[in-house]
This record gives structure tokens, C-alpha cells and sequence, in this order.
């Protein structure tokens, strides 16, 4: 159980560095700072829009408070995550 756990934590942080990547790619800005607004489930859901959404869904997600799968929905061209164990 507790290997589990661990490659789960470990895949968490590694997913929320992607996202951290992605985001200054696509805005030369550090998502670090906007960050704390969001929720883990929130950044995880972003994960599946694709560049051309992804800002646009962050923004949505911080001003109406968008739940994960709110988040889910609102993607329009989704980005399956099939890598994740």
C-alpha cells in the first residue's frame, strides 16, 4: 500500500510540473503565482485542454471557482492522459 501511495504522490508532483512548464510556455508567466488560488483537483483536470484552452479554462477556473468537473466538461478537443498508472 505504501508504494502505492508513494508512485501516486510522486505522479501528482510530476503532473503539477508539467502544468507549471506548460503554463509559462504558453504565457511566459510562472503558474507558481496563481497557484494557491487553485485547487489540486482543478490543476488536474486542466491537464486535459489543450494549449489553444488551457488559459482560458485557468482564468475561468480562478474567477468562477469552476470545480474539477466543471473544468472536465468545459473542454471542448480532450487531452487523454494515457501515460498515468
Amino acid at each position: 500500500m505504501l508504494r502505492q501511495h508513494y508512485a501516486l504522490t510522486l505522479q501528482n508532483r510530476i503532473v503539477i510540473n508539467e502544468l507549471r512548464y506548460r503554463y509559462f510556455l504558453l504565457t511566459g508567466k510562472r503558474l507558481e503565482e496563481i497557484e494557491p488560488l487553485l485547487t489540486e483537483g482543478q490543476l488536474f483536470a486542466l491537464r486535459f485542454a489543450p494549449d489553444s484552452e488551457f488559459e482560458g479554462l485557468l482564468n475561468r477556473a480562478i474567477s468562477e471557482k469552476l470545480s474539477a468537473d466543471a473544468i472536465k466538461r468545459a473542454i471542448q478537443q480532450w487531452q487523454g492522459d494515457y501515460r498515468r498508472v
